[in-house]
C-alpha cells in the first residue's frame, strides 16, 4: 500500500516541478505573442517559483492540521484550475497572475509528499522511497524543456499549461484510490506573525533582485530605491528569525532548535545551492539556444534531454546508496560533476552546432541525480521524530528559495551584462560562472556532513541515537 501511495503522489509532484522549467523554451514565443519584455517573461518563471516557495512552511503545518491527503488534494485542484487560466491568458500580466495561483497550488502539494514518505517508511527503508522521489524531481525539473519544445513547436506555448489537465486528472484519481487518509495526532497552533514576516521578507528580497536592472538599480516608487527594498526584506527576515527564537512564540513556524542538527543545517545550504544551479542554468541556456544559434523549441529540448535522462536514471540508484554511512560522497561527486558540466558549457557556447554540448549535459544530469535524493536523506535521517514535519517544510522551502534566487539572480545578471556588452553569449557565460561559484558552496557543505551513525551509536547531535528512528548500518 505504501508504495502505491508514493507512486500516486509522485504523479502530482512531477507535474508541479515540471512547471518550473517547461516554460523556459516557450519564453521567446511568449515575448512575441504577448508583446512582453524580457523582464516580463522572467517574471513568468519567478512568479511561480516565488508563490511556490513562500507558503511552504505554512502549508507543511496546514498538512499537520487537516491531514496531508486533504491539503494535497486542495492544492492539486487549485493547480489544475490555474493551469487552465495560464493557457487562456492573452496578456503577460494575466499569465503572471495565473502563475502565482499555480505556485500556491504547488506549495500546498509538495510538503505532503515528504510527509507521507517520512510517515510510511522507517529511516532504514526511506532511501529507496527518496530515490524514487529524487528521480521524479530530477526528471521533472530538466525534462520540461523537451516536452515544452514539442508542445510549443507543434501546438503553441499555451499547451505547456493545458498538458497539466490530463496529468492532473490521473493524479486526482490515484489520490482517491491509492493514498491513505492519514490524520494528525494533534492540531498545531498557527504562528500568524511568523507567516506574515516570512512571506513579506522573501517577497521583498526577490522583488528587489529580480527587478533591479529593470529600475536601473534606482528608484522604484517615489523615494524608495531597489537597494532599500532589498534591505527592508533582509530586515524583515531578521525579524522573522528573532520571532522564531522568542520565548513568547509558543509554537514557531520554524523551530530554530532544528538547526542544531549539523547535517540538516548543511543540507539546507546545499539544497539552496542545487536549487539556484538547476533553475539558473536552464533559463539562460534555453534563451541562448533560441536567440544565438536560433534553434527551434523542439531542438532546444533535444539538446537538454540527456540531462533529463541521466538525472532520472541515476537518482533511483543514488537513493538506495544514500542509506550508507559514507553517503556524503554522493552529493560531493554530484556537485563537482555539475560544476564541470556547466564550466564546459560556458566554454563551448557558440552559434554553430550545439551537439558538442552533449557531454556537458550528461555530466550535468549525472551530477543532479547524485545530489537530489541523497541530499534529502542525509539532511533528514537524524532529525528527532517531533521535528520531521517542520524539517520537511523547511527543506522544501530552502529548495524553492534556491529556485527563486536562481531565476531572479541569473535574470538580473543576464540583463546587466547584456546592457553593458550587447553580447548575449557573454551574458550567458557570466551567469554560468556565477552558478559554478554557487556549486562550490554546495561542495563545501557536503564535505562538512557528519557520518551517520549505525543503530545504537552516536547521532549527529552527539547523543545516543533515537531507537524510534533507526539508522541503517553501512552496507
Amino acid at each position: 500500500m505504501r508504495w502505491r501511495a508514493v507512486y500516486a503522489l509522485c504523479v502530482g509532484f512531477f507535474m508541479t516541478l515540471l512547471d518550473t522549467t517547461i516554460v523556459n523554451v516557450a519564453l521567446p514565443s511568449m515575448i512575441t505573442d504577448l508583446g512582453a519584455s524580457l523582464n516580463d517573461v522572467i517574471w513568468v518563471v519567478s512568479a511561480y517559483l516565488l508563490a511556490f516557495a513562500v507558503p511552504l512552511l505554512l502549508t507543511g503545518r496546514l498538512g499537520d492540521r487537516f491531514g496531508p491527503k486533504r491539503l494535497y488534494g486542495f492544492g492539486l485542484v487549485l493547480f489544475l484550475l490555474a493551469s487552465l487560466a495560464c493557457g487562456l491568458s492573452t496578456t503577460a500580466e494575466a499569465l503572471i497572475a495565473s502563475r502565482v495561483f499555480q505556485g500556491l497550488g504547488a506549495a500546498a502539494m509538495t510538503p505532503q509528499t515528504m510527509a507521507f514518505i517520512t510517515q510510511l517508511f522507517p529511516p532504514d527503508k526511506r532511501g529507496a522511497a527518496l530515490g524514487l522521489w529524487g528521480s521524479v524531481a530530477g526528471l521533472a525539473t530538466v525534462s520540461g524543456p523537451l516536452l515544452g519544445g514539442v508542445l510549443v513547436t507543434h501546438l503553441g506555448w499555451e499547451w505547456i499549461f493545458f498538458v497539466n489537465l490530463p496529468i492532473g486528472v490521473l493524479a486526482v484519481t490515484l489520490l482517491v484510490v491509492w493514498v491513505p487518509d492519514l490524520r494528525p495526532n494533534r492540531v498545531p497552533r498557527f504562528d500568524v506573525l511568523g507567516v506574515v514576516l516570512c512571506c513579506a521578507g522573501l517577497a521583498l528580497v526577490v522583488f528587489g533582485v529580480q527587478n533591479g536592472e529593470h529600475y536601473r538599480w534606482g528608484q522604484v516608487a517615489g523615494p524608495i530605491t531597489v537597494s532599500e527594498v532589498i534591505a527592508a526584506g533582509v530586515l524583515v527576515l531578521a525579524g522573522f528569525v528573532l520571532w522564531q527564537a522568542s520565548p513568547r512564540n509558543p509554537e514557531p513556524l520554524m523551530p530554530l532548535r532544528i538547526f542544531r542538527n549539523r547535517n540538516f543545517s548543511l543540507g539546507n545550504v546545499a539544497n539552496i545551492s542545487i536549487g539556484i544551479a538547476v533553475t539558473g542554468v536552464f533559463v539562460p541556456l534555453a534563451l541562448f539556444l533560441q536567440t544565438v544559434p536560433k534553434l527551434s523549441p523542439l531542438m532546444t529540448g533535444l539538446v537538454t534531454a540527456p540531462a533529463s535522462l541521466m538525472s532520472g536514471v541515476v537518482a533511483v540508484f543514488a537513493g538506495r546508496w544514500s542509506n550508507r554511512a559514507d553517503a556524503k560522497y554522493l552529493p560531493i561527486t554530484g556537485f563537482a560533476l555539475m560544476a564541470l558540466g556547466i564550466a564546459a558549457m560556458a566554454f563551448l557556447l557558440g552559434d554553430g552546432s550545439q551537439w558538442p554540448l552533449l557531454p556537458s549535459m550528461i555530466a550535468l544530469g549525472v551530477g543532479m541525480g547524485l545530489v537530489f535524493s541523497p541530499l534529502t536523506n542525509i539532511a533528514t535521517r537524524t532529525l528527532d521524530r517531533s521535528l520531521l514535519g517542520a524539517g520537511a517544510g523547511i527543506y522544501n522551502t530552502s529548495r524553492q528559495f534556491g529556485n527563486v534566487l536562481g531565476s531572479a539572480g541569473t535574470g538580473a545578471v543576464l540583463q546587466i551584462v547584456l546592457a553593458s556588452t550587447g553580447d548575449f553569449t557573454t551574458a550567458v557565460r557570466a551567469t554560468f560562472l556565477l552558478l559554478i561559484a554557487v556549486l562550490l558552496v554546495g561542495i563545501a557543505a557536503a564535505v562538512a556532513f557528519r557520518r551517520v551513525a549505525a543503530p545504537g551509536g552516536v547521532t549527529d547531535s552527539g547523543r545516543a541515537s533515537d531507537p524510534g528512528l533507526p539508522v541503517s548500518r553501512p552496507s
